[in-house]
């Protein structure tokens, strides 16, 4: 279940790389064109705008491929006896995922959390084993389990 639940969120990432870098192409080719159609302060405020827009899916593209390469470190095939990065875990409040934090993930007709181990939650559940107990947002909650 953890490779398929692997493989599902690497595709999303993928998908969010592929629509950053379209949108930082689009940006450049935009940019190139308004030079072509332009004249004066237009020309440069365009220029500047499509720059900045490149830059900026630039940073989403990067961003996006930093945590591709967080989850080719994850060993789907091993085993937690804590919760660590790549751990599946099951708590009386949901299913969390640490691995990188893309949200809620319809998985096998289970909503999955895949969360970072910085995330307020994953912060609270690092380290914990099997049937401890972690207060999060004022409630008590329990881990049932981790894999």
């Amino acid at each position: 279940m953890k490779s398929q639940l692997l493989e599902t969120i690497k595709e999303f990432i993928e998908n969010r790389m592929k629509t950053s870098w379209d949108a930082m192409e689009a940006a450049k080719n935009s940019a190139n064109e308004e030079g072509k159609s332009s004249a004066g302060d237009k020309y440069e405020t365009a220029r500047a705008m499509g720059q900045l827009d490149r830059e900026m899916n630039g940073r989403m593209y990067e961003q996006a491929r930093q945590e591709r390469l967080s989850l080719d470190k994850i060993d789907p095939e091993a085993i937690f006896s804590k919760v660590a990065f790549g751990a599946l875990v099951e708590t009386s409040m949901g299913i969390f995922f640490v691995s990188i934090g893309a949200g809620v993930i319809d998985f096998d007709s289970k909503k999955i959390m895949a969360i970072s181990p910085q995330s307020p939650i994953g912060q609270v559940i690092m380290g914990k084993v099997n049937g401890d107990s972690f207060d999060f947002r004022g409630k008590t909650q329990r881990i049932i389990s981790i894999s």
